[in-house]
């Protein structure tokens, strides 16, 4: 999500040899998607964590507690 916004993301193997991708990459527009896509994937990645973490506590849970 931050990548796009730092000199890392200007320092592309693109940006030297193809003008044209340069311009692409480099503008405001693209840098937020890829943000944006970046944001949606880390969002995706949690809430799939905390169904693993949600499914795993309740395997771990003694009978006694399923059955009341």
């Amino acid at each position: 999500m931050i990548a796009p916004w730092t000199d890392f993301w200007n320092m592309n193997a693109f940006f030297g040899g193809y003008p044209a991708v340069q311009d692409t990459l480099g503008s405001p527009f693209v840098r937020g998607a890829v943000s944006g896509i970046g944001g949606i994937t880390t969002l995706a990645g949690l809430a799939e964590l905390a169904t693993a973490i949600v499914a795993r506590h309740r395997d771990e849970e003694p009978a006694s507690h399923a059955e009341s």
